[in-house]
């Protein structure tokens, strides 16, 4: 499959989510529904990597799925307020690149 911008995948959301009468849900109900992802994912990699195993019979959902819930909430969430994921990122990218330029130590960028 060929990547997406996030742009496009602004736009792919926005097209799904137009067909339907009900549209985007309401602000909270999103936060509401990304929490609750957030929790399927900390569920997930607490089975994965933490000391707690799942059930037997317990459905096998996956990070890589729970990932994906989330970015597709987040993608509903910014729709619904007009907000454009790529500025939103770029902006992000400014404020550790500058904030947080000498907050960890970088690798050694000479190779020998």
């Amino acid at each position: 499959m060929p990547e997406k911008s996030l742009q496009e995948m602004q736009r792919e959301v926005d097209a799904y989510i137009s067909q339907y009468k009900e549209g985007y849900f309401s602000p909270l109900a999103m936060l509401a529904r990304m929490s609750e992802e957030v929790g399927e994912l900390a569920r997930e990699v607490n089975h994965q990597f933490g000391p707690k195993p799942k059930k037997a019979g317990e459905a096998d959902n996956s990070i890589e799925l729970e990932l994906g819930d989330i970015l597709f909430i987040t993608i509903c969430f910014a729709n619904s307020l007009g907000i454009d994921l790529t500025e939103a990122h770029n902006a992000v990218m400014r404020k550790f690149q500058t904030r947080d330029a000498d907050r960890w130590t970088k690798k050694d960028t000479e190779q020998g």
